[in-house]
């Protein structure tokens, strides 16, 4: 027998109970925008240029680009498309970058957790140690927006084995770690259980553009295919697409026209599909009655 992580059963997509979302349509879609920040040449980093020389200033000052310029242009497109945004945030923006946490707050955008940084990883941290940063992480996004988090994205998508017990416990309701199913799918837990939140891995710009090369208009059609595709399986089971961006890849003026397309096609069928937050999404699933997740 193989080991499991014995956090949820098998159960084909196919062969489960039908539900609608709020609005009557069976396809809902959220916007994911991470914002992160780094420590200076140290700890983990996501580089453009690999391999760098130290101190690294080409790779740490492109991705300050996303809080000190692409956060803005992205907050400006989904304000003139009228699109509510889920805000996947590290920790230390709020003392980095406070006003833009406050602009996204005025927008009306969810402030979700994504770790302290993403210099760091939970990964391998004792129970005592990702207890107390889970504690931190969520009493510092509460003291800078008013409320704490409800959604939690690990920085690199990196657990420990006892993480999703540790985030029920916390309070949080949902988790986007683990991409396994287009629908929420409720993860065990010691004390109970977690939603876990569908979160692409493929129509992922850090994926797709920084990882596998994708241009800026192929990531756009795929961003579009998704939809269009997800659109008609929709028909036979609800399901949610959650696509993930980043400020400092997409940001970018060239990838940002791209997206403009995309976001303006998922604007367009707001009649079909319910665009919302992913906080929304989860508060839904869990008004579901027993047994439809």
């Amino acid at each position: 027998m193989l080991k499991s992580h014995g956090r949820y059963a098998y159960s084909p997509i196919t062969d489960r109970p039908g539900y609608t979302w709020p609005d009557g349509s069976r396809l809902a879609v959220y916007i994911a925008l991470n914002v992160e920040h780094y420590a200076f040449d140290e700890g983990l980093a996501d580089d453009l240029v690999p391999d760098g020389s130290k101190p690294d200033v080409l790779n740490a000052s492109w991705r300050e680009y996303g809080t000190r310029v692409g956060a803005w242009r992205l907050l400006d497109l989904f304000k003139s498309l009228n699109l509510p945004a889920t805000i996947l945030l590290n920790s230390e923006v709020c003392e980095h970058s406070p006003t833009l946490v406050s602009a996204f707050q005025a927008a009306g955008y969810e402030i979700a957790a994504h770790g302290r940084t993403n210099s760091e990883s939970q990964a391998g941290l004792s129970e005592r140690d990702e207890t107390a940063l889970i504690r931190d992480v969520t009493d510092t996004i509460a003291s800078a927006t008013g409320e704490p988090p409800t959604g939690w994205l690990s920085p690199w998508l990196a657990e420990t084995y006892l993480t999703p017990d540790l985030l029920d416990e916390a309070g949080y309701r949902y988790v986007l770690d683990w991409c396994a199913d287009d629908q929420p799918i409720w993860l065990d837990t010691r004390n109970g259980k977690i939603l876990s939140m569908p979160y692409s891995q493929e129509i992922n710009d850090s994926a797709a553009i920084i990882g596998r090369q994708a241009g800026a208009a192929e990531f756009a059609d795929m961003a579009i295919d998704q939809v269009d595709e997800m659109l008609e399986q929709s028909r036979e089971q609800p399901l949610v697409f959650g696509l993930a961006i980043h400020a400092n890849i997409v940001g970018q003026p060239f990838r940002l026209r791209q997206l403009r397309r995309a976001l303006s096609h998922l604007a367009g069928l707001s009649d079909q599909i319910w665009i919302t937050r992913a906080g929304d999404i989860a508060a839904h699933i869990h008004e579901v009655p027993g047994g439809a997740v």
